[in-house]
């Protein structure tokens, strides 16, 4: 009856390996110890080259670096409050396109290289009228996805708990009050924040409602 390889066989398997023949030289080389530690050191230096590269592509600099951006979705935030405001405060593109947390965070950046960068080079939005005919498409694609995690971007500035209903105007503090209510999140009222809505969608704002901040 097989009883199964022997301990031998499995030793040799074993050594067939070439992965597991290196790490062997290597413990009996510098001991298990050293070779845990050099793992360890590898390891965080690498993930400290991971993060400053997703540091890097968070900056106003890098999303700006393509021409598409820099002269259509630049040129419309420079015009609002996110880019000018009374506090100072100035959001940049990844503090509203990216999330916050780590997994969001690479959904985010997995379709940026996927679905973004191919757009790009297929000139899928590089003329003025390229770029019109695809707003309400991009605008609404952005904005399921702030609805999905409850404007989670917004939150991570603005704290609803934080606000002052003494500094909002009456009309503000009545409408945050009943969307709150029914459950509605930021992105619901606040669209056209920092970028032009939608030709078929455009609208005055009221005159009584503050949107500086």
């Amino acid at each position: 009856m097989a009883l199964g390889p022997s301990p031998t066989s499995v030793w040799r398997l074993r050594l067939s390996n070439p992965l597991h023949r290196i790490i062997s030289t290597l413990s009996r080389r510098w001991g298990l110890g050293a070779l845990l530690a050099a793992g360890f050191f590898l390891g965080a230096l690498f993930w400290a080259g991971f993060n400053t590269v997703v540091a890097s592509t968070n900056t106003l600099e890098f999303c700006i670096s393509c021409h598409e951006m820099r002269a259509y979705a630049f040129t419309e935030y420079q015009e609002s409050t996110h880019y000018a405001s009374r506090s100072g405060l100035r959001p940049n593109c990844a503090n509203c396109h990216v999330p916050p947390g780590f997994f969001p965070k690479m959904a985010v950046k997995i379709r940026a290289t996927f679905v973004e960068i191919p757009a790009k080079m297929l000139g899928t939005i590089d003329t003025p009228e390229k770029y019109e005919s695809r707003r309400e498409e991009l605008a609404q694609r952005v904005w399921a996805r702030m609805r999905a995690n409850d404007s989670a971007a917004c939150r991570a500035c603005h704290d609803v708990n934080a606000m002052s209903p003494q500094e909002q105007a009456l009309r503000a503090v009545r409408e945050h009050e009943a969307g709150f209510a029914e459950g509605e999140t930021c992105i619901d009222c606040h669209q056209g924040i920092a970028h032009r809505l939608p030709a078929s969608m455009e609208k005055q704002p009221a005159d009584d409602i503050e949107f500086d901040f």
